[in-house]
C-alpha cells in the first residue's frame, strides 16, 4: 500500500494540537482549582483570563466559559441574603380576630 504524504503530515498536525489543548487545559484547570481554593481577586482574574482563551481557541464551548466564570465571580461577591437577613428585621404579622356578640 502506498504512503500518502498528506495522511502523514495530518497526523504530525494532530499530535501537535494534541499537546497545546493539553497545556491549556492543564493550565485552566490548574487556575481554576486554584480560585477556587483560594477566592481573590488575583486568581480569580487569573482564571478568568485563561477561561477566554481557551474559549477563543475552541478548547472549552463559549457558554461553559461562562459559567465557569460567573461561579467564579459569586465567590468573591458576599452572599445578598445573608447581609440582608442580617440588616433587616424579620416582619410580624399580626392576626386580626373578630368577636362575635
Amino acid at each position: 500500500m502506498p504512503v500518502i504524504k498528506s495522511a502523514k503530515k495530518k497526523l504530525r498536525q494532530d499530535k501537535k494540537r494534541t499537546l497545546e489543548r493539553a497545556k491549556v487545559e492543564d493550565r485552566l484547570k490548574d487556575a481554576i482549582k486554584k480560585a477556587t481554593v483560594s477566592a481573590t481577586e488575583k486568581t480569580v482574574s487569573t482564571a478568568a483570563s485563561l477561561i477566554d482563551k481557551a474559549a477563543k481557541k475552541h478548547i472549552i464551548h463559549k457558554n461553559k466559559a461562562a459559567r465557569i466564570k460567573s461561579r467564579l465571580a459569586h465567590l468573591l461577591s458576599p452572599k445578598k441574603t445573608e447581609a440582608k437577613a442580617k440588616t433587616k428585621p424579620a416582619k410580624k404579622t399580626v392576626k386580626k380576630t373578630t368577636k362575635k356578640a
